[in-house]
């Protein structure tokens, strides 16, 4: 990131951003931006093996499941009481209102890549609706609209009053932008936005400098508001996103001396001033969307101490807070990150959310550093730790996402079987929105620059450098590492295609020290154009290939697909003495049903020798690793314990829990001594035989 272009054009920017009216949107991106822009989910058309069905699932499934359930849990009938007036809200949470934004917000990308005349009716419906819940002023909040004398108890006796700790009423209105800005794009209709603009101009009315002050308890609202002001142009919009994040330290009420993050704020980000925050810390989503937020006004308005600060802040949380499968938030009470290196197994959190929102951040820090190491968090995430959150059906849904499940049993942070619906179902509806959206996350553009990020089959019509492009990936990832680009410009195109190469093939299991390769690779990674191997320079961990592009150029990158070890670093104390497994860029995991009834007892010696085989008929599709392996058994009556060889199948860890309810694990001991048996008997010493 070039702090200095970015500041010098801040005084620039906040004079032509209040001349701005929504016309001007563009020239107020122009005056200070993100250095790498996505393209636009409405340029990548699918053809993937891996994702598209996904996406189709998504659209004839999970959308129309999660509107049914709106509609059978009575979160529809609270925007209908709304708008009569008269009722009692209906459901558990002030919240619940979010998930009717949400699936919209979903149903609205969906529409874009399926036109579907029934759904874009129901949305319609569902918009009329919302539109009937608004009060006069902008107001929306069927937790208070629907009796004002009796409101939700999470509400306050007034607006806002409880805004910083329970109301949600901001991050009602978060979500609600951010469908209203999905749908506008999507379909070109106003009618939504027309709602959250409406509301939008009532917040930034209310809060501000000399007005109310407030932190937002659930972050999200500063994210809506920064996407209103790309679609408008109007700067009040984007001042107001900052002032909510300026207002985080501010509260007086806090006991910073105390351990409780309830009582000094860090649960709420809180506690300081966001550009003084150094850790990732509180509810993993709120944090997650803070950074997101952080990210998107830095870029906007070149705020050098914003952006130093979350820098600092994903340093920390890729260093010393994030599980290996990609996993955040690791502590149930408080749905919270925990203390640097406190990932434990056994009651792992990991909210579905919670990867959801680090999708947007990476996606975030990438656009502001132009550097591989946000695209290989974001592929961890997305390919493990997100779609393990639903199940292979598209209706059965993941709140948390286990580490490992002995006995069939979870902890009581943990779930070892995916619920259809939960009286909190934000996990569902975050991901009936995102899975839509991620064509448009495969590409960036800066200049001359064309950035490959993820590697799906997909044909993208692009401009760079002011001429029309058209680029087509064909792969069969992430089973197989053979990658083919085929470059498409209208006529000859001088510019950069710019190829990830992921940390995960240069030998880095992550960007950073908390996990680390057990043994080298053993492969190089090769790019062929044309045929002929190419060498080239590798820039922030993007194979930089520069070149006067024709059409039907063909790029080819061979990625190793080697089975290996990952280990943990030292500071994580459940990890000590264990492996796990990966395979490209997905890890994997025993569970019960391929391996007799068992997963817990399995130990992984540096001499086992993985064969990797692509299984067509199992879970739609699937590459196991199987290897035999040492396995514990234990004879309570004779009081010993038993090592014989057996098979051990493990599966890609997304791919678990959909056979039934039983034992699961991604961490394996490498010797017998470091297995953990619950029914180990009390007088053999470990390890005996």
């Amino acid at each position: 990131m070039r702090y200095a272009s970015l500041t010098q054009r801040v005084k620039h920017f906040a004079t032509a951003s209040c001349l701005l009216g929504a016309a001007g949107a563009a020239q107020a991106q122009a005056v200070a931006d993100y250095p790498i822009r996505p393209v636009s989910f409405t340029q990548v058309k699918l053809t993937d093996n891996f994702w598209l069905p996904r996406l189709k699932t998504n659209t004839d499934v999970t959308i129309p499941a999660s509107f049914q359930r709106c509609e059978a849990t009575n979160r529809v009938k609270n925007f209908e009481m709304a708008a009569a007036h008269t009722g009692k809200f209906a459901t558990t949470f002030p919240f619940d209102d979010t998930d009717i934004y949400k699936t919209i917000e979903g149903a609205s990308y969906s529409l874009s890549l399926y036109p579907d005349e029934h759904l874009k009716e129901y949305v319609d419906a569902l918009i009329k609706k919302v539109a009937a819940a608004q009060e006069p002023d902008g107001y929306l909040y069927t937790a208070r609209t629907i009796d004002p004398a009796h409101p939700h108890s999470w509400a306050g006796k007034e607006r806002w009053e409880k805004e910083r700790e329970l109301s949600h009423e901001l991050y009602n209105s978060g979500h609600l932008y951010e469908a209203a800005v999905a749908h506008y794009q999507a379909t070109g209709q106003k009618n939504l936005l027309n709602i959250a603009l409406k509301n939008a101009d009532l917040v930034c009315s209310v809060f501000g400098p000399g007005r109310r002050a407030v932190a937002p308890g659930h972050e999200i609202v500063e994210m809506g508001l920064v996407k209103l002001y790309r679609v408008t142009g109007q700067a009040k919009y984007l001042n107001t996103a900052k002032f909510f994040l300026d207002q985080r330290g501010q509260y007086k009420g806090y006991d910073l001396k105390s351990e409780d993050e309830w009582k000094n704020g860090k649960y709420w980000q809180d506690d300081k001033p966001v550009v003084a925050q150094t850790e990732a810390e509180g509810h993993a989503v709120r944090a997650e969307y803070l950074y997101s937020a952080m990210a998107d006004v830095a870029a906007l308005t070149g705020d050098k101490p914003l952006l130093a600060a979350v820098d600092t802040i994903w340093k920390n949380m890729v260093t010393k807070k994030m599980y290996v499968q990609g996993g955040t938030g690791a502590v149930g009470s408080g749905e919270r990150f925990g203390a640097n290196y406190e990932l434990p197994n056994a009651t792992a959190y990991n909210e579905t959310c919670a990867s959801v929102a680090d999708v947007y951040w990476q996606q975030r820090m990438f656009q502001l550093h132009g550097d591989a190491k946000y695209a290989d968090i974001m592929e961890k995430v997305l390919y493990n730790g997100l779609i393990s959150g639903v199940g292979l059906d598209g209706k059965s849904f993941f709140y948390t996402n286990a580490m490992q499940i002995k006995g069939g049993q979870g902890s009581k942070d943990t779930e070892p079987a995916r619920a259809g619906w939960f009286d909190c179902s934000c996990c569902p509806t975050n991901l009936a929105r995102l899975f839509p959206s991620l064509p448009g996350y495969v590409y960036g553009q800066h200049d001359k620059d064309l950035y490959v990020n993820l590697f799906v089959s997909s044909t993208a019509n692009l401009t760079v450098n002011k001429k029309p492009v058209q680029l087509v990936q064909q792969n069969n990832y992430p089973w197989d590492g053979a990658l083919k680009f085929v470059v498409n410009p209208a006529a000859s195109a001088d510019f950069n295609l710019l190829v990830r190469v992921p940390g995960w093939a240069r030998g880095e299991a992550m960007p950073s020290n908390l996990y680390t390769f057990a043994t080298p690779a053993k492969e190089p990674v090769v790019i062929k154009i044309n045929g002929k191997p190419t060498a080239y320079t590798l820039r922030n961990g993007y194979a930089v290939l520069p070149r006067k592009w024709r059409k039907g150029d063909v790029v080819e990158m061979t990625l190793p697909m080697d089975v290996r070890r990952v280990v943990a670093n030292p500071n994580v104390k459940d990890d000590l003495g264990k492996v796990a497994l990966q395979r490209g860029p997905l890890m994997y995991c025993a569970e019960w049903t391929d391996n007799q009834g068992k997963a817990s007892n399995f130990v992984v010696p540096p001499t086992a020798t993985f064969t990797a085989a692509y299984r067509p008929e199992l879970l739609n599709g699937v590459t196991t690793l199987t290897a035999t392996v040492p396995a514990v058994q234990v004879d309570a009556a004779a009081s010993t314990i038993q090592t014989v060889p057996q098979t051990l199948t493990a599966i890609p860890y997304y791919a678990w829990a959909n056979r039934g309810k039983g034992e699961m694990t991604v961490w394996f001991p490498a010797k017998i001594v470091d297995v953990d048996l619950v029914t180990r008997p009390a007088e053999v010493p470990s390890g005996s035989k």
